[in-house]
């Protein structure tokens, strides 16, 4: 195939990620992840949210339109575990309706956030990954992270609902929409094999957007 830019884009627990890794593997693409052990702003943000999240908020933008800059422009078919415009549409927003990010701070976040999005190449394909939050919450206690033990079902099925209404105008580019809890596409390689299929049939520009 060409080469093309491929974004995964989910829920917390939703299987970007692995995902992400095994295609990558798969189809030799470069792959990008998003920055979480070299993002300066974490530990303060997890300490004090009210006062850190706009410079969170402003950092993600930077790594993740350097990431999807370069990747884009890199002559090799790549893979990114989340999209940037999740940032906006999913996480911002809800840091702003918790009162995390007030509303000045919204406002000149979602100004820069569509300068920086209006320079970038558009990707080929938006893969979102879906499970129910009950799947989620039993992935994020099984894999236990510090990091994720104050996410709670509501804040989940509150990032569910954003999710639904974002893709419902979301007309960048093509979508593919995967039940990551009816495929196990970590430990069974005949249900990767079909998430391959899907995804190289979207690319090459047939019409099957969502599959169960």
């Amino acid at each position: 195939m060409a080469k093309h830019l491929v974004l995964v884009a989910g829920n917390i627990g939703a299987g970007k990620t692995s995902l992400t890794e095994r295609l990558a593997a798969r189809l030799n693409w470069d792959s990008g992840f998003e920055s979480v052990a070299d993002n300066p702003y974490l530990p303060d943000f997890y300490a004090d949210m009210h006062s850190w999240s706009f410079h969170l908020q402003v950092f993600f933008l930077g790594h993740r339109a350097m990431q999807h800059k370069a990747l884009a422009l890199s002559p090799r078919s790549a893979i990114i575990d989340r999209s940037i415009y999740e940032d906006a549409f999913i996480f911002a927003r809800a840091l702003h309706e918790m009162g995390n990010l007030n509303e000045r701070d919204h406002l000149a976040y979602r100004q820069l956030y569509e300068i920086v999005v209006d320079a970038l190449p558009a990707p080929a394909l938006l893969i979102y990954l879906r499970a129910p939050v009950k799947t989620l919450v039993e992935r994020i206690t099984r894999r236990g992270r510090t990091i994720e033990s104050s996410i709670t079902p509501d804040y989940l099925r509150l990032l569910d609902r954003y999710y639904n209404e974002w893709l419902a105008d979301f007309s960048i580019c093509p979508v593919l929409t995967i039940r990551s809890d009816n495929l196990d596409f970590v430990h069974h390689n005949e249900d990767l094999d079909i998430v391959v299929k899907r995804i190289e049939d979207r690319l090459r520009g047939r019409d099957e957007v969502v599959f169960n």
